[in-house]
């Protein structure tokens, strides 16, 4: 049986960004984990990438929740630096 920790070292992703999409998608981590891997391998999963973090950063902010956009800034932060080291258009 595959763990979780086995799943996330077959993917190409950091697991601050599964945990962006699962928020935003409402998806349990699995799930998201999925679409995360799928996304970063497609033309236009980059830009939405980046939207599903900001959207994440923007609602923490509406509901106070100053910590965890700050946590979110740091996830857009990586996933930046991952975009450049892959050539991912955003």
């Amino acid at each position: 049986m595959l763990t979780w920790e086995d799943c996330l070292g077959c993917c190409d992703v950091e697991e601050d960004l599964v945990d962006a999409v699962a928020e935003h998608e409402h998806l349990p981590e699995m799930l998201a984990l999925e679409m995360t891997n799928y996304l970063v391998h497609t033309a236009e999963g980059g830009p939405r990438l980046k939207q599903i973090i900001l959207d994440d950063i923007d609602a923490a902010r509406a509901r106070g929740d100053l910590a965890h956009a700050a946590r979110l800034v740091a996830t857009m932060r990586h996933f930046i630096d991952y975009a450049r080291a892959h050539h991912l258009k955003l």
